[in-house]
C-alpha cells in the first residue's frame, strides 16, 4: 500500500461507521478499499490514472458487478483529507444498504 492508502485506511477503519476491506480482490481486478454493504468501492490514485482507458474498463467491470467506483486522487488524500473523508461519507449516506436490513448499530443517526 502506498503512503496515501495507508492515512486512508486508518481513516475508514476507525472514523467511518461502515466496515471497508483493504486490497481485496473482485474478478481480475485488486481493489484499493471496498465496503461490500453499500457497494462501494474507493480507489486512491496517482497522476498515472488521470485519463487511463485501462481503469474505464476496470471500472465498467465493477459497475456490472453493482459497484459504484469513487477515484481520489493522492494529493487529496495527502493535503485535504477532510474533504476527502467528507466526499466518501456522502458517497455512503446516498448509496442503499445491500447488505443488510439494518445499519451498523453506530451508523449516522
Amino acid at each position: 500500500m502506498t503512503e496515501e492508502e495507508c492515512r486512508l485506511w486508518v481513516c475508514l477503519r476507525d472514523d467511518i461507521p461502515w466496515k471497508f476491506r483493504r486490497q481485496e480482490p473482485i474478478g481480475p481486478y485488486i481493489c484499493d478499499f471496498v465496503c461490500y454493504a453499500k457497494r462501494l468501492i474507493v480507489e486512491v490514485d496517482g497522476a498515472q490514472h488521470g485519463e487511463s482507458s485501462s481503469d474505464a474498463v476496470r471500472d465498467a467491470f465493477l459497475a456490472r458487478r453493482g459497484f459504484r467506483v469513487l477515484r481520489v486522487w493522492n494529493s487529496d488524500v495527502r493535503f485535504r483529507l477532510e474533504e476527502v473523508l467528507d466526499e466518501i461519507d456522502g458517497v455512503l449516506r446516498d448509496q442503499p444498504n445491500l447488505h443488510r436490513n439494518r445499519p451498523p448499530r453506530d451508523a449516522y443517526d
